[in-house]
């Protein structure tokens, strides 16, 4: 399996070499050169298989460069009761008729990202062993992604992780999750911003050829084609656990921000899973359902991103949208590059040509969003109805999947997170917190430690040389 970049870089490249690079040369993001299609037979052959067998099918699929017995071992070592709490890994909990949860908060730090992170810290620690090499990570995270990623790397040999996080725009849980971290591998700082602030400076050390080589920077944010690819599975799962047979039909509702999570969707649909619809669902901040509504993609500027009770979700730029343009576009690199590296860079915004336009039914996507009062209502209602306590970004998905329901096509929701991390939000909803882990009693007020910086490039480029393996 060879992959290429969105931008058109078509230098032959697999697996190992793009795992630990993250953005492509010229910018763009890595895609493999097609999506294997998955027929009745394999879909047959998968059906009734551990998650950990699946994720092996699945994953090998796209990864031909580790030895197939290595690959099984690393997918077992990742996938398993003592890691996950449960040998299904991702559960399916039904919601009423026709409606279920999947259950994606099931790892370490209580959020779907654990399910890929977990994964993607065990290929790193075993290519760099393979390379006698080292790593620094650099990540962006809303939330949830800085947590699981530092959970996943920390004690890893030969990897250190630099995450950026915007300043009190977490909830304090995901707070003192990442900052009461005390590995000497560890380094979050908190950047005086919104999220998007600390993506763009991630993509601009990246882009900076020169530095990222020297410094060796790779990043787990989901930029990084393995842990999208890692998403794939569960979609695989769930469809497997809702249906009794391969000739049904599934549609999936998915909490959108960074785009990464649906995208796997797409890929999985691409592969012939049979999806109906993936129902894209946003908080306040709905540039993406904008989007699949009108055809325009308008970025916000950090004074007009709302800070929301789903903050995971607060973002106006969405890293991943970029691989579902390149696939709408017919892979035309050309105008891929022409809208993001241009249009985008200097007007902020692109609108699809009629031609496009007429091609976004034919990928299932549909969209909606939500608001703090819906949230609430949607929280309230499903542990009235169903005694099932969900987290706000749950909340958002939950409620535009009531909008798309169809006779016989089951929806399945996909979890982002355990209500636990958003514990104000809960209180406000039901009168009451949720109940927390034993092992996590008191996170608030452990010792911290982090570094505060300005929105600035250079000022992280500096403190990353400083600290670098």
């Amino acid at each position: 399996m060879q992959y290429l970049s969105t931008r058109g870089d078509a230098t032959p490249r697999r697996f190992s070499e793009i795992l630990l690079e993250g953005l492509a040369p010229d910018g763009g993001l890595y895609l493999p050169a097609h999506y294997p299609r998955v027929g009745t037979a394999a879909l047959a052959r998968w059906r009734g298989l551990s998650y950990a067998e699946l994720a092996f099918e699945v994953l090998s699929l796209y990864i031909d460069d580790i030895a197939p017995a290595e690959l099984r071992a690393l997918v077992a070592k990742t996938y398993n009761a003592h890691i996950f709490g449960t040998l299904e890994i991702t559960p399916l909990k039904a919601l009423g008729t026709g409606l279920s949860l999947l259950g994606l908060s099931n790892g370490p730090t209580l959020a779907f990202k654990d399910v890929a992170m977990q994964l993607l810290g065990n290929l790193f620690e075993y290519e760099l062993k393979r390379r006698g090499e080292q790593m620094n990570i650099l990540g962006a995270t809303s939330g949830d992604t800085g947590s699981a990623a530092e959970y996943a790397m920390r004690g890893k040999q030969g990897v250190r992780v630099f995450m950026l996080s915007p300043k009190g725009r977490m909830s304090p849980f995901q707070q003192a999750q990442m900052f009461s971290l005390q590995d000497a591998n560890i380094h979050n700082i908190a950047v005086e911003g919104v999220f998007d602030d600390c993506q763009d400076i991630v993509k601009a050390v990246s882009n900076d050829l020169d530095f990222k080589r020297r410094h060796k920077i790779g990043t787990v944010n989901s930029i990084n084609w393995a842990r999208l690819l890692a998403q794939v599975v569960y979609y695989f799962s769930g469809y497997f656990q809702a249906t009794a047979s391969n000739d049904q039909w599934v549609s999936f509702a998915v909490p959108s921000g960074n785009f990464g999570n649906i995208c796997a969707g797409h890929v999985a649909r691409c592969m012939g899973l049979p999806i109906r619809q993936l129902v894209l669902a946003t908080n306040e901040n709905d540039v993406l359902d904008e989007f699949f509504r009108t055809g325009t993609y308008r970025v916000r500027k950090s004074a007009e991103t709302y800070e929301t009770s789903s903050p995971s979700m607060d973002i106006s730029k969405a890293s991943n949208f970029e691989r579902f343009v390149f696939d709408l576009l017919g892979r035309d690199s050309a105008r891929v590059r022409e809208l993001f590296a241009q249009s985008l860079e200097r007007e902020g915004t692109f609108t699809l040509d009629a031609t496009a336009r007429a091609q976004l039914p034919s990928f299932g996507f549909v969209s909606g969003s939500s608001t703090h009062a819906d949230r609430l209502a949607t929280i309230s209602d499903v542990y009235r109805q169903h005694g099932v306590m969900v987290d706000p970004h749950t909340a958002d998905g939950l409620k535009v999947a009531r909008e798309y329901l169809a006779p016989d096509v089951p929806m399945i929701v996909l979890e982002t997170a355990q209500p636990v991390k958003f514990a104000d939000t809960i209180h406000e909803a039901l009168g009451r917190a949720p109940t927390r882990p034993a092992a996590l009693e008191g996170i608030e007020r452990l010792p911290r430690r982090f570094a505060v910086m300005p929105a600035d490039v250079n000022s992280v480029k500096q403190y990353i040389a400083e600290h670098a393996l």
